[in-house]
């Protein structure tokens, strides 16, 4: 598989060109995202037709990570001829978001057919998904994406307060796309996110084959995040930015 990030942005930014968590996942004659946050529609479309992504897999219900998924709609429904649907992998209250937001019953389900997540497995066209929940919001979840279940996969976080709740899907050798919001710590108390120490801890633990760190807030330092990783894990690691390119 190829990851390429289109987003890897926290909630918010002050540094020019900020784009919201979508990370795109390829092999040849298939595709599928990772979220499609803020600002990522575009620089999703320009890389591959957003028709025939296998699937959108949201994480959880902050705008951060599913609010373009209104561009995506409308691309569906006005501009793709004949009209198309994309399947989005999201939690349950995913739709009824969307369709608050313009007041307008059915208004996701115009374009996106929406599949609720539960823990579990599924297939999204040649990709196995292995999906746990995870805390952050009510609704949270992260996957393990992989083509052969006996071989090397890429987990997602999404969005994670208890870096643990990841363990049950990462396996020796894999990918790990983890948040690390709060830079090389600490993390205030109550705060549902993670730090450099946590995940380099848990990479360390699990046995991951390289460590992938994204959804940096703006005031913390990516050099010392690095290094807070480095300290406990010592496979290969690196930040995510917005163009990043990753065979796997």
């Amino acid at each position: 598989m190829r990851l390429t990030v289109v987003g890897a942005g926290p909630a918010y930014s002050d540094r020019m060109g900020a784009v919201g968590a979508c990370y795109l996942l390829e092999i040849p004659g298939a595709s599928m995202a990772l979220d499609l946050g803020h600002g990522a529609f575009a620089g999703l479309a320009a890389r591959v037709a957003p028709e025939a992504l296998a699937t959108v897999f949201v994480s959880h219900l902050h705008p951060d990570h599913f609010i373009d998924l209104v561009p995506l709609r409308h691309w569906l429904r006005y501009h793709v001829e004949p009209r198309a649907r994309v399947r989005v992998d999201g939690p349950a209250l995913l739709a009824e978001r969307i369709d608050a937001l313009h007041g307008e019953p059915g208004f996701a389900q115009a374009a996106l057919q929406l599949q609720p997540l539960e823990p579990g497995t599924r297939t999204a066209g040649p990709f196995n998904l292995e999906i746990v929940r995870v805390r952050h919001t009510e609704d949270s979840f992260a996957v393990r994406v992989s083509l052969d279940e006996n071989g090397p996969g890429l987990v997602y976080s999404g969005d994670i307060g208890d870096v643990d709740g990841l363990a049950p899907i990462l396996r020796a050798g894999d990918a790990l796309l983890v948040e690390v919001s709060f830079g090389p710590g600490p993390i205030p108390r109550g705060v549902a996110h993670l730090d450099g120490p946590a995940v380099g801890g848990l990479a360390s633990r699990t046995g991951a084959g390289r460590v992938l760190l994204t959804h940096l807030l703006p005031d913390r330092d990516p050099v010392a995040t690095i290094a807070t990783v480095q300290a406990s894990f010592d496979g290969p690691v690196e930040l995510m930015v917005a163009g990043t390119v990753v065979d796997l």
